[in-house]
C-alpha cells in the first residue's frame, strides 16, 4: 500500500503565474503613466503653440511671454508706428527730412510676429516644455521686416549731396592789402554710405536721424603755399603815392613815387613786370606833350632821356622808371608811368624779377 506524503502541495505553475500577473500589472500601470504623461506634455505644449518664448525680441522690443495677438498689438505700437515717422539727415545745423509716406514704408507686422512664434517653437517638444516650465529664455532677435522705396531713398541722397558737396577753394591774395584769403577744404558726400544709412534708418524704430558721411578734399594751394607762388609782389597805391615791395608776402620796402597826371592816368589793376632794362632807350610817343621830340628815339644814359637809370615795363608803354624831377614825387605829375628817384629805382631793379605781379590801385 503506497505511503502518503503528509506535506501540503501547490498546483503546478501557480507561483510563476502569480509573479507574471504582478509584473503585468506594474508594466500596465507604468505604460498608463507614460501615456498619460505624454498626453499631458503634448497637451501643455499644444496650449502654447501661439505663445512666444521668453527672451524673444522684435526690432529690439521684448515680446517674450506674449501671445501672437498680444505681440502683434505691441509691435504695431512700438515698431510699425515708429518707422512710419519721418527720418532726418543732418549736416551741421542743416536737416533734410523724408516722410514714411514719401518713402513708401510698409511694415510687415504679421511676418515679424510669425517669425517670433516660429523661432519659439524650434527644437523638440520636451525641450520646449522644460524651458517653459522652468522659466528658461531664448536669446532670439527678430529683425524688423518692412519695405521702402529705393528710389525715394536715392532722391534724398541726391538732394543732400547737391546741398552739401562743395569744391575745394584755393587760398588767394586780396589786393591791395595782400591779406591771404585762407583756403577751404572741399566736401563730398559719401553717397553709398549715406544710402545705406538712410535705408537702415527707414527700418529702425529707434534711430531716426542720420549724420551725413562726408570726405574732405584738399585745395591745390594753401595759405602757406601762396608765399612760394608770390616770391615778389609790388603794390602801387595812388592814395599814398607809395610803391610797396613784398617778399614772401611780407613787406620789405616802401618807396615814394609819382603817378600820371590828370588826363594821363596810370592804368589801374593787376599786371606783371613784362620787361626790364638798364639805361633804357626812350622811344618818344607821337603826342603833343612830347613837342619836338615826338617820334624820336633817345638813347639811354643821355641827359635828354627822362627814363633815368632803370626801366621796369608794365603795360602798353607804361612802366616804372627813374627821374631827376625829385619834386614831382608824391604827386600826380607823369604822363602815365610810375616815377621813382634814381636811387630808389636802382635799388628796386635788382629786387624784382620779370613776371612779378604788380597791383596798381
Amino acid at each position: 500500500m503506497p505511503t502518503l506524503d503528509p506535506r501540503p502541495r501547490t498546483a503546478v505553475g501557480g507561483k510563476d503565474a502569480n509573479l507574471r500577473s504582478k509584473l503585468f500589472t506594474f508594466v500596465a500601470v507604468l505604460v498608463a503613466m507614460l501615456i498619460g504623461g505624454a498626453v499631458g506634455v503634448y497637451a501643455y505644449d499644444s496650449s502654447r503653440d501661439d505663445k512666444i518664448a521668453e527672451g524673444v525680441t522684435i526690432g529690439g522690443v521684448p515680446v517674450g511671454g506674449l501671445t501672437a495677438d498680444q505681440a502683434r498689438n505691441r509691435i504695431e505700437r512700438a515698431v510699425a508706428a515708429r518707422i512710419e515717422q519721418p527720418i532726418a539727415v543732418a549736416h551741421g545745423k542743416t536737416r533734410f527730412t523724408l516722410s514714411a509716406e514719401d518713402a513708401g514704408v510698409e511694415a510687415d507686422v504679421d511676418g515679424m510676429v510669425d517669425a517670433a512664434v516660429a523661432a519659439s517653437r524650434e527644437g523638440g517638444i520636451l525641450s520646449r516644455v522644460a524651458r517653459d516650465i522652468t522659466g528658461g529664455q531664448e536669446d532670439i532677435e527678430v529683425s524688423v521686416s518692412a519695405t521702402y522705396s529705393p528710389k525715394a531713398a536715392g532722391d534724398l541722397v541726391r538732394r543732400v549731396a547737391e546741398n552739401v558737396d562743395r569744391e575745394p577753394q584755393d587760398a588767394t591774395l586780396d589786393f591791395p592789402s595782400l591779406d591771404a584769403v585762407k583756403e577751404q577744404d572741399g566736401l563730398a558726400v559719401r553717397r553709398r554710405a549715406l544710402r545705406q544709412a538712410v535705408g537702415a534708418a527707414l527700418l529702425s524704430p529707434a534711430e531716426r536721424t542720420v549724420q551725413v558721411p562726408v570726405k574732405r578734399t584738399k585745395p591745390a594751394v594753401t595759405t602757406a603755399e601762396l608765399a612760394k607762388q608770390y616770391p615778389t609782389v609790388l603794390v602801387a597805391d595812388h592814395a599814398s603815392f607809395e610803391l610797396r615791395l613784398y617778399k614772401g608776402l611780407e613787406l620789405e620796402k616802401t618807396y615814394t613815387v609819382a603817378f600820371g597826371a590828370q588826363g594821363y592816368d596810370t592804368p589801374r589793376g593787376l599786371f606783371e613786370i613784362a620787361n626790364k632794362a638798364v639805361d633804357p632807350v626812350w622811344t618818344v610817343p607821337n603826342s603833343d606833350w612830347a613837342g619836338d621830340l615826338a617820334g624820336q628815339v633817345i638813347p639811354g644814359g643821355v641827359p635828354e632821356n627822362p627814363l633815368k637809370a632803370r626801366w621796369l615795363g608794365i603795360y602798353d608803354g607804361v612802366g616804372i622808371h627813374g627821374t631827376d624831377d625829385i619834386g614831382s614825387l608824391g604827386t600826380a605829375a607823369s604822363h602815365g608811368c610810375i616815377r621813382m628817384s634814381v636811387t630808389d629805382v636802382t635799388d628796386l631793379y635788382d629786387r624784382v624779377e620779370v613776371g612779378a605781379p604788380i597791383y596798381i590801385g
